[in-house]
This record gives C-alpha cells, structure tokens and sequence, in this order.
C-alpha cells in the first residue's frame, strides 16, 4: 500500500490486569474508508482508543501521516489532524447542540461554510440548534457527536460504531455523511457491527480476533465470500 496516513505496528495494549491487544499491525489507506471488523470483545475499541492516546500502548509503533505518535498526548494527536467518535458519543448533555459544537471547534469559531455542509448532512442539528443536547433522540445525539468530530476538518476519522441501536432512516443519513467526508478527501477508521452497512460503506477492511488483525484486504472480496465472513467473524453474515 503506497504511503498509508495512519500505521500501526506490533501494537500491544494493557488495560488493568488484560493484555487486550496483542500484536497489532493496521494500515489504513488516505483517502478511503476502513472497516474494524470482528466480534465483540476481541479488541476493536481498544485499538480505537490506542490510536487516539486515550489508552498508552505498551509496544509497538503508531505513525500517522509519516511521524511517530506512539507516546504523543491525545490533545496532540486531535491536534496533528485524527478525530474520534466514541461508542458512548462524548457529548455534553446539559449543553445546547451550538455549545457543543463551539466546544469541538477548539482553534477558533466555527466556519459557517462548515457549519452549513455539517447542517446539510444532519438537518435535525439545525433545528435543536439551541436545545440542550440532553433531550435529543439516541440517532440525533449521535449526529451530534460525529458532528463535534466534524467542526473541525480532520485528515483522519476515528468512529466507534455509529450505527448501534439506530433506526434504519437514521442510518442511512449516518452513511450519507461518512461519504460525503470521504468525498471531502477525509480517511475513515470504522468500527462497525451491521455487515451491510460496513459492505455499503468500506473500501478496505480489517478484521480482528483475539487482539490482533487476522485478515486485511479489499472491502467487496470480504462482502462477496461468505464462507471468508464465517471463518473470520463465525457468524453467518447473510442475516444481517
């Protein structure tokens, strides 16, 4: 792969008494969108949260965009250009969806041209504009939180599975945005349980298992091999 933004190699994380990751060798190309897939449990946040500095690796190298950020502090690496969605959206529920907004945009006032393409991608954010994020449904708050990872441009978006527990209209708006990012030149890391929308929206993938990445390739030969999905993820992908 010719000059990959993000590179993890030999990545091994710890959390309290867990070695959770165990060897991690992830390259994700510019300008497309990953898929993290796998089961639950076998290390799919962790390396989420490695990647962003919120967990310190005990081994092994990060690079992104060239550089080493292995021991760089989270602020530094937001700041290098890596946003992050977490699974639990992060997002202040006693302030209005403007207050959470102004509060992602950490280098200065929003960009009203941003703010419209962010508005345009997730209408309801216009309309709560001055609710307290709080009293959103569960798909509006997490508009809102991969909002806040879009008030500032990022090179490279780290997302925990955004389509969890949403309705079927409201993932399909979430996918919309994720392409239109990409469109923008943005690089996507995707956590992701629904097989389809993972199939709808990846360019590459990689799966784990056990704490290591047991295959990476393209996106459409995983879609189109079934026997391929239930060897890695030992689940029968055509129910999903």
């Amino acid at each position: 792969m010719s000059d990959p933004i993000l590179e993890l190699s030999g990545i091994h994380t710890d959390i309290a008494q867990y070695h959770i990751l165990q060897g991690v060798d992830l390259a994700v190309p510019r300008g497309g969108v990953t898929m993290l897939l796998g089961r639950n449990g076998v290390g799919k946040t962790t390396t989420l949260r490695t990647i962003i500095g919120h967990w310190q690796s005990k081994a092994g190298r990060i690079r992104f965009n060239g550089t080493e950020i292995t021991t760089l502090p989270t602020p530094a690496r937001a700041r290098a250009g890596i946003g992050f969605v977490p699974e639990d959206m992060g997002i202040f529920s006693d302030l209005t969806v403007e207050e959470n907004m102004i509060l992602a945009a950490a280098s200065g006032p929003l960009d009203p041209a941003r703010l419209e393409w962010i508005f345009a991608a997730f209408p309801p954010l216009r309309t709560f504009w001055k609710s307290e994020a709080g009293n959103l449904s569960g798909g509006q708050k997490q508009m809102l939180s991969i909002a806040r990872a879009m008030a500032e441009e990022r090179q490279l978006y780290l997302i925990d599975e955004p389509t969890k527990g949403l309705a079927p209209a409201i993932i399909s708006t979430m996918a919309g945005a994720l392409r239109d990012l990409k469109k923008k030149g943005a690089s996507i890391l995707l956590v992701e349980q629904n097989f389809s929308v993972a199939k709808a929206l990846g360019d590459t993938a990689a799966v784990m298992d056990d704490g290591r990445i047991v295959w990476a390739g393209e996106m459409a030969e995983l879609a189109g091999d079934s026997g391929l999905q239930e060897r890695l993820m030992g689940l029968s992908m055509e129910a999903h």
